[in-house]
C-alpha cells in the first residue's frame, strides 16, 4: 500500500514504474479491485480507488495502456462513471479518466471502447453533469473523430442526448461560450443516420438554427464569425437545408448565410497575401459548401425556400465570388496543384459553371487551360490530394475517385463544348483526349463490382455527361472525331459496352446515351477497320435496334374505343432523358443504313419492320405525332431504298396504305419505285 500512496503522489519516474509493475504485475491491482470488504474504518471503496491509482501509474506507459489487462478492465470503467459519485470517489474517476485517456492513444484502444461500452459511459457523465465531465466531452471528440460511424451506430440515443445538451447550451448562453460550442457542435452531427428522421434530433436542429441566426445577425468579430460559418457548413452537409424552415424568417436567414459565405471568400482570396489565405482555407472550405447550397436554392422551383427577388441578388453576389475563385486560381503556382483546397475551389467552381453558363464567360474561357491541365495532372497521377479529408459537398456520393476533379467539371465542359471559343480552347488543350481515357477508366469503374452493375452512382452520372460531351463534339467538329486516334478506341468500347449494358435493369438512360453516340460515330468512322461487319460492330448495331424498336408500344386510347401508340411501360419511367437521345438515335440509325451493306440484314432479323408495322396498323393514326412519324419514316425510306427485302416485307404488311395513312409521302414514293 506503501506504493499506491508514492504513486499518487506522482514522484514514480518511468523507470521507476516499470520497476513496480515488475514486481507486483496485474495481478495485486486485479485483486484490489475485485475485494469488496474494505478495512475497519475505512470507506467502502478503499481497495478499488487503490487498484485504480496502480492502473493509472501503469497506463502512463503507452505498451501497458494497450496491454489485454487494462483493455478488460474497460466495463469496470465504464461502471465507475456512471455510479453516483461521492465527494470521496473523485480521485477515482480522475484515475479511471487517466486510464481512458491513454487506452485511446493507442493502436487497438478506440475500437475496444467503442465496442466495450464506453461511449454510452460518457454521454451520461457528460449529460448528467458528473465529476470530470469536462473530460468525458474531449474523450468522446476524440472517439467521433477516430470512429463517428461506429460510434453512431452503437450509440444513436447516447448522442443524441449529448447533442440535445450542447444545443440547449448553445442557444441560452449569451457569452463566449455560445462560439466555443461553435467548435464544439460540428463534431457532434452525423452524416447518417440524418438528424431529421427523429424528433429530438429535429429539435437540436432547430435550436441550432436559431442560435445561429442569432449569431450571424449580430455584429461579429471575424474569430467569432468563423466557427459559426463552419457549424453552418457542417449542418448543410448532413440535413442539406432542411434545417432551414421555410417562411419569411428562414429565407432571410438562407440569404445571409450565403451572403457572408460569398462576401468571405472574396475578402479571402481577392487578398494577395498567400499567408493571408493559408490561414484561412478552412473557413473558406466551408464557405464554399454555402456557396453551393445557394446554388441549388436558386435553382429549386418545388417548395422554394428563397423568393425570386432574393434569387436574382443571391446569384449577382455569387457571381462576385466566383470571380475571386477564377482570380485565386489563376494565380496557383505548378507546386501548390496538390493542395486539397485546390481541389474544392475547382469543385465549387464546376458547380457554378454546371448551372450558370452566361456568366463570367470570358473569365472561365481564360481559365479552361489550367482546368484543363488540373484535371489531366489529377487524372494522371492519382494525387495525394486525394488521400486528404475532402470536404464532401452536399450532392455527393459513390465511387468518385476522391483525385476526381473531372467528375465535377464534367457539366462545365458539356454546355461549353456546344459554343464555338470555348470548344476550341477544350480542343487545343487536349481536352477530348483525355475525356476518352477517362470514360474508359469510368466504364471499368462501373463494370468492375461484382455481380451486375451497381446502381445510379457519380461514376454512371459522369458517363453520362461525358456522352453528352462527345454528342456535342460529333455535331459540332467531326473532323476531330476522324482524325483523334482516341476516338477509335472510343467507338471500340461504345461496341462492346452496349451490348452488355442495354439488358440490365436501371441503367437505361446510360444504354440510351452509348446507343446514340455509338450510332452518331459510327457515320462519321464508316471506313474504320472495327465497323467492317466485325462481330462486335453486328452485337452493337443489333443492341441498338433493340434499343430503338422496343421503345413504343400500343394501349388502350382513353377518348376512343380504339388503340394509341404510347411510350413502352420498361422506358416509361426514364423517358423524360431518353427522349431526345431515341430520335437522335434514329436519325444517325437511318444515316448508317447507305454506310453498311449488313445492317439492314440485321434489320429483319430483329423483325422490326414487322413491329412496326402491326403497331402503325393498329393504333389510331391522330394519337402518333408528327415528330414520331418522321422518325420512322426516316428509317423506313432508308432501308427500302437499301434493301430489296426490306422493301418487299414492308409492302407485303401494307406499307403502301399505312403511309399513305400517316402522310409518309417520302416512304409511299420509295414503295411506288420499281
Amino acid at each position: 500500500l506503501q506504493v499506491t500512496k508514492a504513486v499518487r503522489a506522482g514522484e514514480v519516474d518511468a523507470k521507476t514504474r516499470r520497476q513496480i509493475f515488475d514486481a507486483i504485475g496485474f495481478t495485486f491491482p486485479n485483486r484490489l479491485l475485485t475485494s469488496r470488504q474494505p478495512p475497519a474504518g475505512c470507506p467502502e471503496h478503499t481497495f478499488r480507488a487503490l487498484g485504480l491509482t496502480l492502473l493509472a501509474c501503469f497506463c502512463t506507459d503507452p505498451e501497458l495502456a494497450g496491454h489485454s489487462q487494462i483493455l478488460n478492465k474497460i466495463p469496470t470503467f465504464n461502471d465507475i462513471l456512471v455510479s453516483s459519485c461521492n465527494p470521496d470517489s473523485t480521485s477515482m474517476i480522475d484515475d479511471v479518466y487517466q486510464c481512458l485517456s491513454a487506452v485511446m492513444a493507442t493502436s487497438r484502444g478506440p475500437r475496444e471502447l467503442v465496442t466495450k461500452g464506453t461511449v454510452s459511459a460518457l454521454c451520461q457523465a457528460y449529460v448528467d453533469c458528473s465529476y470530470g465531465s469536462d473530460r468525458a466531452l474531449t474523450l468522446l471528440l476524440g472517439l467521433l473523430a477516430i470512429a463517428e460511424a461506429k460510434c453512431w451506430q452503437r450509440d444513436a440515443p447516447h448522442l443524441l442526448a449529448v447533442l440535445s445538451k450542447l444545443t440547449n447550451d448553445f442557444l441560452k448562453t449569451e457569452d463566449m461560450t455560445k462560439f466555443e460550442l461553435c467548435e464544439v457542435l460540428p463534431h457532434f452531427i452525423p452524416l447518417s443516420p440524418p438528424l431529421t428522421q427523429d424528433s429530438q434530433g429535429c429539435e437540436c436542429l432547430h435550436r441550432l438554427y436559431k442560435g445561429l441566426a442569432n449569431i450571424l445577425g449580430s455584429k461579429l468579430s471575424q474569430s467569432q464569425r468563423d466557427p459559426a460559418l463552419k457549424l453552418a457548413a457542417c449542418l448543410v452537409q448532413a440535413c442539406g437545408s432542411e434545417w432551414i424552415p421555410a417562411g419569411n424568417a428562414g429565407s432571410k436567414f438562407l440569404a445571409l448565410l450565403v451572403n457572408l459565405a460569398c462576401v468571405e471568400v472574396r475578402l479571402t482570396l481577392e487578398e494577395p497575401d498567400p499567408l493571408e489565405v493559408e490561414g484561412k482555407k478552412e473557413v473558406v472550405t466551408a464557405c464554399y459548401v454555402l456557396i453551393e447550397m445557394g446554388i441549388q436554392e436558386c435553382l429549386r422551383e418545388e417548395k422554394p425556400l428563397l423568393e425570386e427577388v432574393q434569387k436574382m441578388q443571391l446569384v449577382r453576389i455569387m457571381e462576385e465570388a466566383f470571380g475571386a475563385v477564377i482570380f485565386y486560381l489563376r494565380q496557383v503556382k505548378q507546386e501548390e496543384l496538390q493542395d486539397p483546397f485546390i481541389f474544392a475551389s475547382v469543385r465549387i467552381l464546376g458547380a457554378w459553371m454546371a448551372e450558370e453558363t452566361s456568366s463570367l464567360k470570358q473569365e472561365i474561357c481564360e481559365l479552361l487551360p489550367f482546368l484543363v491541365h488540373y484535371a489531366k495532372k489529377l487524372f494522371k497521377e492519382g494525387s495525394p490530394a486525394a488521400s486528404l479529408p475532402q470536404p464532401e459537398l452536399v450532392s455527393t456520393e459513390g465511387s468518385g475517385l476522391p483525385q476526381d476533379a473531372l467528375r465535377f467539371l464534367l457539366p462545365g465542359f458539356c454546355h461549353l463544348t456546344a459554343e464555338d471559343r470555348p470548344r476550341d480552347i477544350l480542343i487545343s488543350e487536349g481536352a477530348p483526349a483525355l475525356l476518352c481515357e477517362y470514360f474508359l477508366h469510368q466504364w471499368e469503374v462501373l463494370t468492375s463490382e461484382p455481380g451486375s452493375l451497381t446502381p445510379l452512382t457519380s461514376t454512371e452520372m459522369s458517363l453520362q455527361t461525358a456522352c453528352g460531351i462527345f454528342l456535342n463534339l460529333v455535331v459540332t467538329a467531326p473532323d476531330l472525331i476522324r482524325r483523334d486516334k482516341t476516338f477509335s478506341s472510343l467507338m471500340d468500347m461504345l461496341l462492346k459496352s452496349l451490348p452488355l449494358l442495354l439488358p440490365q435493369k436501371d441503367h437505361l438512360v446510360l444504354a440510351a446515351n452509348i446507343a446514340t453516340l455509338g450510332l452518331m460515330m459510327a457515320r462519321i468512322l464508316a471506313s474504320s477497320a472495327v465497323l467492317q461487319g466485325t462481330q462486335s460492330a453486328q452485337e452493337f448495331f443489333g443492341a441498338a435496334i433493340r434499343f430503338l424498336s422496343q421503345a413504343h408500344t400500343t394501349q388502350a386510347d382513353p377518348g376512343s374505343d380504339g388503340l394509341a401508340v404510347a411510350v413502352s411501360p420498361a422506358y416509361a419511367s426514364a423517358w423524360a432523358d431518353v427522349r431526345e437521345l431515341w430520335f437522335l438515335g434514329m436519325q444517325a440509325l437511318a444515316g448508317c443504313v447507305p454506310l453498311f451493306p449488313w445492317l439492314p440484314q440485321a434489320v429483319l432479323q430483329a423483325r422490326w419492320l414487322e413491329g412496326l408495322s402491326e403497331l402503325l396498323a393498329r393504333v389510331a393514326p391522330a394519337s402518333v405525332d408528327f415528330e414520331l412519324i418522321a422518325a420512322f419514316q426516316g428509317v423506313l425510306v432508308e432501308l427500302a431504298r437499301a434493301s430489296k427485302l426490306c422493301r418487299d416485307v414492308i409492302l407485303s404488311h401494307h406499307g403502301g396504305e399505312w403511309a399513305n395513312l400517316y402522310g409518309m409521302a417520302a416512304l409511299e414514293q420509295c414503295l411506288s419505285e420499281q
